[in-house]
């Protein structure tokens, strides 16, 4: 059981002027015949034991959203509004705690609404071997082998072999680094030990609030406030 949750709050800031605060590049069509929202609703399309897709974005935004997921056929999916941007992590609690309240402790893939995978099958075969490690309770991230060496993104270092199945290495995160200097990202890429962070996340509903609860606790508590208070619509929550 997966919900998908479509990460769709950002403003774009750094493809101005064609990405703006009222019309974000994810809203955008960019080297892709549709926006880079609805390509990303597509990717997970077919993809087995998916349920009702969340969507996490800007309550000025909630509109066209809902229009560009209507228009490709995207009917069960509920839209979280966020008053204003508070970022990742409780982007997805908020979200998480809604998913919880639809079906217990299911799975979470979170899912940036900004990127262009092009390999779809491949995508989804790598997200149903990420999804055991996911139901074992890990929280499993999605590195990206880096073909340059890129100062723009955050590392990931990988640890210890944690599962291996069909060929495929499941690893433990040694650490997250943000984006480093030239000469640092050089050595990350020769040393084949880092990965690029996606920015794609899978977990149990759970395990993401726990650790939130005990990592950032104040965090978890005006999520949680939030929720809780939020008004509840057929396809909105605000």
């Amino acid at each position: 059981m997966i919900f998908p949750v479509i990460l769709c709050g950002g403003a774009g800031t750094r493809l101005w002027p064609m990405s703006r605060h009222l019309y974000p590049k994810q809203l955008l069509s960019i080297d892709v015949e549709k926006t880079l929202l609805q390509n990303t609703a597509l990717r997970i399309e077919g993809l087995e034991g998916v349920k009702k897709t969340i969507v996490v974005c800007n309550k000025d935004h909630r509109f066209m959203i809902a229009e560009q997921l209507y228009s490709m056929g995207v009917k069960d999916c509920m839209l979280i509004l966020e008053p204003e941007g508070k970022n990742t992590a409780p982007a997805i609690a908020v979200a998480c705690m809604y998913a919880n309240s639809l079906e217990e402790d299911p799975v979470v893939l979170a899912l940036p609404a900004d990127h262009i995978i092009k390999d779809i099958d491949k995508f989804q075969k790598i997200i149903l071997q990420g999804l055991e490690a996911a139901e074992k309770g890990y929280l499993v991230t999605f590195g990206i082998v880096p073909n340059k060496p890129e100062t723009g993104y955050g590392y990931i270092k990988k640890g210890e072999v944690l599962i291996e199945k069909d060929g495929v290495q499941i690893f433990k995160v040694d650490k997250f680094v943000e984006k480093p200097d030239l000469e640092t990202a050089k050595k990350y890429v020769e040393s084949k030990e880092f990965f690029w962070n996606s920015g794609i996340f899978m977990f149990k509903a759970s395990s993401y609030l726990e650790e939130l609860k005990n990592l950032a606790p104040k965090i978890y508590e005006k999520s949680k406030e939030a929720f809780d208070k939020a008004k509840k619509e057929t396809d909105f929550i605000t």
